[in-house]
C-alpha cells in the first residue's frame, strides 16, 4: 500500500470513528428563534430553564443579558435573538435558556423555544452554502433536513462552541 493509500485509509478511519463514514446518527437539540429552527450538538448542553431576568452588567454588549447565579455559578446569559439582530424581542412562557457547557465553562443562550432532539444522519446534512448575513457562516456547521409525515424541514446547525468562544461574543476570557 502506498504511503497516500495509508493517509486515505486513515482519514477514512477517523472519520468513521466520527461517524461521518457509516452514517451514525449525530444528535442535536433543535430551537426556534423568528421564524427559523436552529440545532446544536446535544453534548454541549447541560440543562434547560425557564427564562428568568439576569443582572445586568454595565458596558456589556447589548446581547449580553447579564449573568445568573446557577446553583453557585455564575452564568453569562447571551439573548441569540438579539445577537442574530431578529426584530422583535419578545419574552413569553415558551422563551427557555439553555445552559451549555463550553471550554470548561457554563453560559446560558436564550431563545424562542426548545423544539425536541433529532438523530441526524449525515445523509440528512448538507453544507452550509456561503452568504453575508448577521450569522457568521463559519459557525454554521451544515443544514439538516427533517422530515415529518409529508412535510421537510430545514435546521441550520451551529457551531455552538465556535460561536460562542469568538472574539464578538465578548466571552472570549471566559471562555479559555
Amino acid at each position: 500500500m502506498s504511503a497516500h493509500s495509508a493517509l486515505e485509509s486513515q482519514a477514512v478511519s477517523q472519520a468513521a470513528a466520527a461517524g461521518v463514514v457509516t452514517g451514525t446518527p449525530r444528535e442535536v437539540l433543535s430551537f426556534k428563534l423568528g421564524a427559523e429552527e436552529y440545532g446544536i450538538d446535544i453534548l454541549k448542553v447541560q440543562e434547560i430553564r425557564g427564562y428568568e431576568q439576569p443582572t445586568r452588567i454595565a458596558n456589556a454588549p447589548s446581547f449580553m443579558k447579564g449573568v445568573v447565579n446557577l446553583r453557585g455559578v455564575i452564568v453569562p446569559i447571551v439573548d441569540m435573538r438579539m445577537r442574530f439582530a431578529l426584530d422583535e424581542i419578545k419574552y413569553d412562557a415558551f422563551t427557555v435558556v439553555i445552559i451549555l457547557n463550553i471550554g470548561h465553562r457554563t453560559v446560558g443562550i436564550v431563545v424562542d423555544s426548545v423544539s425536541d432532539v433529532l438523530d441526524l444522519r449525515t445523509d440528512q446534512i448538507k453544507p452550509a452554502p456561503e452568504f453575508n448575513g448577521t450569522i457568521d457562516s463559519a459557525y454554521i456547521t451544515g443544514l439538516g433536513t427533517v422530515s415529518s409525515g409529508d412535510t421537510e424541514r430545514m435546521l441550520i446547525l451551529l457551531d455552538i462552541e465556535g460561536m460562542m468562544a469568538s472574539a464578538e461574543m465578548g466571552l472570549m476570557d471566559t471562555l479559555q
